[in-house]
């Protein structure tokens, strides 16, 4: 890992299973990342597993030492808009567990899909669910070092509650805009929910609406994933920095924003180790202004 405190620390999503520090740490340092994204969970089950007590304070000591900003992601399964309401208790559980376990590592954020209005009922009833669920759980975030909940956008699949940057403002007021509240932006996400980032502009306009629905500040966390389709095609599929629909300028104008001023970038891209490994690399020579072939 790095210790270079820069304007957008690049880092990545880090495989935990066999121990936090001594697997995760470990792969964050042979991305050479300056911040770290973890599951604490199973992401696509509803367990919660106790940590490793050991292992959350090595981490949590190696990232304060090092300064290296560190966030949760929770389970996929989460939906607090289901109409099905043995999935909205799980939800609650499972990100009371991503919470509390993002406190005991350190962790500055955990990040949560915002979900869906299932069973064809209308968004709005959608979103009193959600206030009744989750707003109990922010309430419940009264620690100076509990984590901030960073909401991120989905695709636009499905009946989405939020994909383009104007639905976080129906999302934030049901939830009385809390001041533990966050967004995590997903770069791709954004770009296959309809706006493109690659126009003249595109990134920078796209970043003044999410400002002008959530007021400035909220903006805590960037997954910086290019995009395999088109602007608008609803499909969540990530690629590796600058080989997919975004392309690299897009990014490089991402980190000259003013809402972006000290927020880590996270890549959840493909290729393993040797993938991230160089997607980090890719935008630290953008966020630098490096040429993209030196080094």
């Amino acid at each position: 890992m790095s210790t270079v405190q820069s304007r957008n620390p690049v880092g990545g999503h880090v495989p935990v299973a066999g121990g936090l520090a001594s697997v995760g740490l470990s792969y964050a340092r042979e991305l050479a990342a300056e911040t770290v994204q973890v599951f604490v969970a199973n992401p696509r089950g509803w367990a919660t597993p106790p940590g490793n007590p050991a292992q959350d304070e090595q981490f949590r000591a190696a990232c304060a030492a090092e300064n290296i900003p560190a966030y949760v992601h929770a389970p996929y399964l989460i939906n607090f808009g289901s109409h099905t309401e043995a999935t909205a208790e799980k939800s609650v559980e499972s990100l009371r567990h991503s919470l509390r376990r993002g406190r005991a590592i350190g962790a500055l954020g955990v990040v949560v899909h915002t979900g869906s209005a299932t069973g064809g009922r209308e968004r709005s009833v959608a979103l009193r669910q959600v206030r009744a669920y989750l707003l109990p759980l922010l309430d419940e975030l009264t620690h100076d070092d509990d984590p901030f909940l960073l909401l991120e956008s989905t695709a636009g699949q499905g009946s989405s509650l939020c994909s383009r940057t104007w639905d976080f403002g129906p999302y934030f007021e049901a939830l009385d805009a809390h001041p533990k509240l966050g967004v995590c932006l997903d770069t791709c996400h954004i770009f296959a929910a309809g706006h493109d980032l690659t126009g003249p502009g595109g990134m920078h306009q796209t970043l003044d609406l999410l400002v002008d629905t959530v007021g400035e500040g909220r903006l805590k966390l960037i997954h910086a994933n290019d995009s395999k389709d088109v602007a608008g095609a609803h499909k969540d599929r990530h690629e590796n920095i600058g080989a997919g629909h975004i392309g690299e300028d897009p990014f490089r104008a991402l980190m000259t924003h003013p809402a972006t001023e000290g927020v880590p970038l996270i890549i959840e891209t493909p290729g393993g180790k040797e993938g991230h490994a160089a997607d980090v690399e890719r935008l630290k020579k953008l966020r630098d202004g490096r040429a993209a072939d030196a080094g």
